[in-house]
């Protein structure tokens, strides 16, 4: 369905100095062209033009940009039509030129003020981009002297050509204005769950004897794997392996009663009260033996994995002494994990206003908001202790980011607010010495690099206070592919293009 949409339109009526080869070799006058941009919600289209008088053939380099990728129009059926005074001219293009590169030749048959649109036709749809207010002229002379007149620059500005910006990872876009609160930003550490973390109790005297020596610090583990065996035959004292050769031999001995008493009892020899007695002894040694026997081989007690994870830490060396109830392992699941961030105590007004956080991992610069790793704020201090002035924030996520438990990562904690801001993304910030810069795109290959003003930020967003305008748009990505062009030198506003 055709989408006809003025969204997005940016009529930049400047002139460059670029000699075009189609102009008339004895003309003495330099000829300029008219540079015109529009977007639309799928496409960018900056087109390059003669000047257009009536009743002369007019030239649109234009350069087709597919948003939000911000990479060219590969294939496509383009239309362009320009309607002046109820009188239409329009050329269609099956192909481009070269890639999201389509050149039209139009002849205005009527001078006066009227619009260009451009319908681009996909398999995905039909798109218009349309740019009101272009003018015909009557002629070359009036065209000239209105492009002396329209021609301006733009301070510290630098060319980018759209053959360059399709090559990198670039878009544009403009500022959003969006509630920004305060911003706390802390450290946490890394900590496993409370239900993500086990520990690994011994269950009786003797020494520890870790047999596979894959076991190491970080490897996996299954639920109810041998982890490793507490042996206590050596021991002269609380022997454990004699306490279930005790408790083999009386299970032994109370069975074969507890069946000798059942025959008896058909022949009345014994009374069921003397059978029942039987019964108690053989049930309880039963349970004894049952349960030394899950845990027991002939080697010594079976200490398993409670569950699922990997070894954390071995609280224990191979060899070693243990006694019962003391800790052998840590067994930890690295599936949810607890951030522990410290903030400090003037923030203690406003922590019952965290509405969301972003985390950053500084081993990657990895970026994630709390949505993305479905977290949430399980509790933040009330008080604070006695060798620790500053309050705790415990924040639960899922460790789809990878993170190291121990490792400290910075948390950006974003409070509740009615107040709005204009904000930018991080990528498009440029800092030199202290300062900060944004490239404001004056055309789609021309970019002034303006100095902000910078408020808070969140990690992922900074509010700016000054040097930018809501209606300009910005680079937010390939600012820092525009700044190494800048330092090489300028380049040719037409450098890559096909005319």
């Amino acid at each position: 369905m055709k989408n006809t949409l003025f969204l997005g339109v940016l009529l930049t009526l400047m002139f460059s100095s670029c000699q075009h080869k189609h102009a008339e070799p004895t003309e003495k006058h330099e000829n300029h062209s008219l540079l015109l941009t529009a977007y639309s919600p799928a496409y960018e289209v900056f087109a390059e033009a003669d000047p257009f008088v009536a009743g002369q053939a007019s030239n649109v380099l234009s350069h087709f940009t597919h948003i939000p990728g911000f990479k060219p129009l590969e294939a496509a059926k383009v239309t362009l039509r320009i309607n002046v005074n109820g009188r239409e001219q329009s050329q269609t293009l099956e192909v481009p030129k070269r890639s999201g590169i389509f050149s039209f030749n139009l002849t205005p048959q009527a001078a006066g003020t009227g619009l260009i649109e451009f319908t681009v036709t996909t398999a995905e749809g039909t798109s218009s981009l349309i740019i009101p207010e272009v003018t015909v002229y009557a002629s070359v002379e009036e065209a000239n002297k209105a492009a002396e007149l329209l021609e301006k620059s733009a301070p510290n500005a630098v060319t980018f050509t759209k053959e360059q910006s399709w090559k990198i990872d670039f878009s544009t876009e403009k500022p959003s204005i969006a509630p920004f609160g305060q911003v706390i930003k802390a450290s946490a550490q890394v900590q496993a769950a409370t239900d993500g973390e086990m520990v690994v109790i011994a269950k009786t005297n003797g020494i520890a004897r870790i047999t596979d020596n894959n076991l190491t610090e970080g490897a996996a583990v299954s639920n109810g794997q041998h982890l490793l065996t507490i042996d206590g035959s050596t021991l002269a004292d609380n022997n454990a392996n004699v306490r279930f050769a005790d408790a083999k031999n009386n299970y032994d001995k109370t069975k074969a009663d507890y069946n000798r008493a059942i025959s008896l009892a058909t022949d009345k020899i014994v009374s069921e009260k003397e059978l029942q007695q039987y019964k108690t002894a053989y049930d309880n040694a039963s349970i004894i033996y049952s349960n030394l026997k899950s845990n027991f081989s002939s080697s010594g007690q079976l200490v398993m994995s409670p569950m699922r994870g990997f070894i954390k830490q071995w609280l224990v060396k191979n060899g070693a002494y243990v006694e019962a109830g003391q800790p052998v392992a840590v067994i930890s699941q690295n599936e949810k994990l607890i951030l522990k961030a410290e903030v400090r105590q003037k923030y203690a007004p406003i922590l019952g206003n965290i509405t969301g956080l972003v985390i950053r991992n500084t081993l990657n610069n990895n970026t994630y908001t709390l949505e993305v790793l479905n977290g949430k704020i399980l509790s933040y201090g009330q008080s604070a202790g006695t060798d620790n002035y500053l309050l705790p924030v415990n924040i639960q996520i899922d460790n789809t980011a990878d993170l190291i438990q121990g490792s400290f990562v910075e948390v950006y904690l974003k409070t509740k607010t009615n107040d709005h801001a204009m904000i930018v993304p991080n990528s498009a910030l440029i800092e030199e010495m202290g300062h900060h810069f944004i490239y404001v795109q004056v055309t789609p290959e021309l970019f002034e690099k303006r100095p902000v003003k910078t408020g808070d930020t969140d990690g992922l967003s900074t509010a700016i206070t000054e040097g930018i305008m809501q209606n300009e748009r910005i680079v937010t990505k390939g600012a820092m592919f525009i700044r190494l062009s800048q330092a090489s030198g300028a380049l040719d506003a037409h450098s890559g293009h096909v005319h």
